[in-house]
């Protein structure tokens, strides 16, 4: 059987807790008030639920939380917004630059990506020739 939730296909050998945290918007803390609210045990794993449990299951979270392409959709309109309305949050998403405040000078390849622009950055090793 299926365990398909929010159009996210959950891996039914893995425990609920940890799978039902595959779909976008649901996390650890939310994963275990869901299953607390609908009286799941956390150790079940996806296989080991009834077809009732799993509807029960799916329609509430499908109810009740944004996920997936509705969340990333809002996440990406908000960032559209802050851009057009020129704050500097959404200037710094524009230059793909760290948005809340972190330091620059160093610490920031995440965001920027491994772009070294120091002067040894791109040495070549003394034993390879010019």
């Amino acid at each position: 059987m299926n365990l398909r939730i929010a159009g996210v296909t959950l891996q039914p050998q893995k425990r609920i807790i940890i799978a039902l945290t595959y779909i976008h918007g649901i996390g650890n803390t939310r994963s275990k008030e869901i299953l607390k609210k609908l009286g799941i045990t956390e150790n079940a794993k996806g296989k080991d639920l009834s077809v009732t449990q799993v509807d029960e299951l799916r329609g509430y979270i499908e109810k009740t939380y944004k996920l997936e392409g509705d969340l990333r959709r809002e996440k990406l309109m908000n960032i559209k917004r802050l851009k057009e309305i020129n704050t500097y949050r959404g200037t710094r998403h524009s230059k793909g630059l760290p948005v809340r405040g972190q330091r620059t000078k160093t610490n920031s390849r995440t965001i920027r990506g491994n772009v070294r622009r120091t002067m040894g950055s791109g040495k070549k090793p003394p034993g390879q020739k010019t």
